[in-house]
């Protein structure tokens, strides 16, 4: 079917209006969004004809790095710090074990070569984080657990694709050097780690040392940095995917101006292209290709979620402070989604002779996954002792809408253990001048801030301060030892005289 400009919009409309009304029916069942997704895209398929693979994949990369970017900013670096040893080796070791195992299964399940097979196991080698902890939701599971799941499925994209093209060359020139590849991997994740944390470092500064006349184009900015870190990576043969987590993760630990504003908007952003990334490549699959594969896609699948995923988990996590319980569950959540889709895109854009066998085998696969192992993930949690109560959020945020140019801002901080300024009256606490507590958030209520208000540890505070003593700002709150009306001198001769701050 053939549409106009007009019938395009439309088309796009009607993908996020069912994108969105999909969310909340996968909320309802336990299972992943792009499950519903990806069914839709199906579904439409039988009334419209599409095949631009080269677009699809230019729009799988683009959302790839925008929900790489959502989820590098939400990541707490002290919280993947103490796990980066399990993760690493998961995202590698681990990828690298699951992907050789469902490349020997596939070889004999589909009849491919040992090249082909190989290439579909690295296609379905790697996690999917947006599927884990979308059926997660507010779950409390451990903080190890999660945190090991997020690092990993951050940074296992680059091994997965390294594999894949590294097959398909293989296939197409077999006298290519396998180890001049496994140097140049090397290169690249060596090269994407350190643009990742160079250029995170050069967004914050550029965010936090701009001024712009709106407040809405801060999140533009933080987007653009994300998409130049990747373009700008590959360019100089690095991990483009790598870098763009690794630089999130930089920006996301770091105090910058319009911060919530920058979160939410790459909130909305990300769902949005999952939507129309998992639509669209429903598009390229019709359900009676599906209905060809269905058997070796579905041993094909039960060897990946009972065999090569635990095999490379038990494997690539030997010898670390993990129990059997939490390697199980690990094992469990390694639910296939974005990623495999895309890269299962290659073959066909190379032109190999079985690369529509190989998409829509791994279309079933990642569908399987989503399904059986998304709708039973929380289930597993709750089974093995590793799910507390549900994980409550506070649903507040407060910032400071900029009109135009100001010299002000909205800073978030909450009170830290063994703060100094835990117990204290508002009135006694000696701030920079113009500095006002707007409001105090305690256990999820607001409390109107006076004088005679005491903080506590845990508090959240919101305070409205000039941009120049917000760094003063923090350190009032935040440090452990400290005498009321105390001023390092150094500090005092950049800032202006402070004042008691009696609101």
């Amino acid at each position: 079917m053939d549409f106009s400009v007009d019938g395009l919009i439309f088309l796009m409309a009607a993908m996020l209006i069912i994108g969105v009304a999909a969310t909340k029916f996968s909320s309802r069942l336990g299972m992943p969004s792009l499950v519903l997704f990806l069914i839709a895209g199906m579904l439409l398929s039988e009334f419209i004809y599409f095949e631009n693979t080269e677009f699809v994949q230019l729009v799988g990369i683009l959302a790839l790095i925008i929900i790489l970017f959502e989820g590098g900013t939400q990541t707490s670096w002290k919280s993947i710090k103490p796990v980066l040893g399990a993760s690493t080796s998961l995202a590698t070791a681990g990828v690298l074990i699951t992907s050789g195992i469902v490349g020997l299964a596939s070889v004999w399940i589909l009849d491919l070569t040992w090249l082909e097979g190989f290439l579909l196991g690295a296609i379905v080698g790697s996690t999917d984080a947006a599927a884990v902890f979308s059926v997660l939701g507010t779950k409390n599971i451990k903080e190890k657990l999660t945190s090991t799941l997020e690092a990993e499925s951050g940074t296992n994209d680059p091994m997965a694709v390294f594999l894949t093209v590294m097959f398909i060359e293989l296939i197409q020139i077999p006298d290519t050097g396998f180890w001049s590849m496994i140097a140049g991997f090397l290169i690249q994740m060596t090269v994407g780690l350190i643009a990742g944390l160079v250029l995170g470092r050069l967004t914050v500064t550029t965010i936090t040392k701009i001024n712009l006349d709106a407040s809405g184009l801060y999140p533009v900015l933080a987007l653009s940095f994300a998409i130049f870190t990747y373009a700008g990576t590959t360019f100089i043969n690095g991990s483009g995917l790598l870098a763009v987590y690794v630089m999130a993760v930089v920006v996301g630990n770091q105090e910058i101006p319009y911060r919530h504003s920058i979160l939410r908007f790459n909130e909305g952003f990300a769902w949005m292209m999952q939507i129309v990334m998992f639509i669209m490549l429903g598009l390229l699959v019709f359900p009676n290709q599906l209905l060809e594969v269905v058997w070796q896609g579905m041993l094909l699948s039960i060897i990946l979620m009972l065999i090569a995923r635990p095999v490379g988990v038990f494997l690539s996590m030997l010898g670390m402070k993990y129990n059997s319980k939490e390697k199980l569950f690990i094992s469990w959540a390694g639910l296939k989604g974005a990623v495999p889709i895309v890269l299962a895109t290659y073959p066909i854009i190379a032109g190999l002779e079985n690369a529509m066998l190989i998409f829509n085998t791994v279309f079933f696969v990642v569908l399987t996954s989503a399904l059986i192992q998304g709708g039973t993930l929380s289930w597993l949690g709750n089974k093995l002792g590793l799910a507390g109560e549900e994980k409550l959020q506070s649903p507040y945020s407060l910032e400071l809408i900029a009109l135009g140019k100001t010299e002000s801002e909205m800073v978030e901080l909450t009170i830290p253990e063994n703060a100094a300024i835990a117990g204290m009256k508002l009135a006694d606490i000696t701030l920079p001048k113009y500095t006002l507590i707007t409001a105090v958030i305690r256990k999820e209520k607001i409390l109107t801030p006076t004088g005679v208000t005491r903080l506590k540890e845990g508090d959240t505070l919101y305070v409205l301060t000039k941009k120049k003593t917000r760094d003063l700002v923090k350190i009032r709150f935040y440090q452990k030892k400290w005498e009321p009306g105390q001023i390092d001198d150094e500090q005092q001769q950049d800032h202006e005289s402070p004042e008691k701050s009696g609101s």
